[in-house]
């Protein structure tokens, strides 16, 4: 190879290092910029109601038994929220990958439930308790997505806590199955297999403990006996 076109491709080499740095330099602080705003949005969108709802989960639960064993709403299409009160609550709506028709969360959804653990953890959060909710699509037997959302509700809480070390006091959890779809014009789309985090109140504070007991007054001395 002749000098020209050593020096030829040295300048060429050198062009594309410069070019790289200054990639590099330009995107790192947009890399970093992103998240921070994201976080400061997602807390915002989790603070507590002012008004606690009234959700009884038991109940919620029955219920969605109920209207599959009663075969009632057969048509996606037409099926109304089984929960509509949840819809009014503040949330936030992400996915989560599991195994196929298992409540066993993948690897790479933990980032995103890490995130979310981040949020929980603020001092602006503290106070207040969650719900998992966990839904499927209308693909399968109802009663079988059903179950399978409510094991991906447990799941997904069981990470909060033993991976993120949420207090567990501050998270419920529930699975809707197909009773509540997030496209009702489209109940086979995988859109429906999301997932939210609710707010849905306050921690409960523990009961005030009665003041101890007033020592008791020391007892009398005997009076000593006299002799006469």
């Amino acid at each position: 190879m002749g000098v020209r076109s050593q020096t030829l491709r040295s300048k060429a080499l050198g062009g594309l290092a410069l070019l790289a740095g200054a990639i590099i330099v330009f995107s790192a602080p947009a890399l970093h910029a992103q998240p921070a705003a994201a976080t400061g949005s997602l807390l915002d969108q989790l603070v507590g109601p002012e008004t606690e709802p009234d959700i009884d989960m038991a109940a919620l639960r029955q219920q969605a038994a109920q209207r599959i064993k009663s075969r009632a709403d057969l048509a996606p299409l037409k099926r109304p929220p089984i929960a509509p009160e949840l819809l009014k609550l503040p949330q936030y709506d992400f996915d989560v990958v599991f195994d196929p028709d298992s409540a066993l969360v993948r690897p790479q959804s933990y980032g995103t439930i890490g995130r979310i653990a981040d949020v929980l953890s603020d001092p602006k959060l503290r106070p207040y308790v969650y719900l998992v909710v966990a839904h499927t699509d209308a693909n399968g037997k109802r009663d079988a997505n059903l179950a399978l959302s409510q094991k991906r509700a447990d799941s997904i809480r069981d990470v909060l806590v033993g991976s993120f070390k949420i207090a567990a006091k501050r998270l419920q959890a529930i699975g809707l199955g197909e009773e509540q779809l997030q496209d009702s014009a489209h109940p086979a789309s995988a859109v429906n297999l999301g997932a939210q985090i609710v707010a849905i109140g306050t921690v409960p504070q523990a009961p005030a403990t009665d003041a101890p007991p007033a020592p008791k007054a020391p007892a009398a001395a005997a009076k000593k006996k006299t002799k006469h």
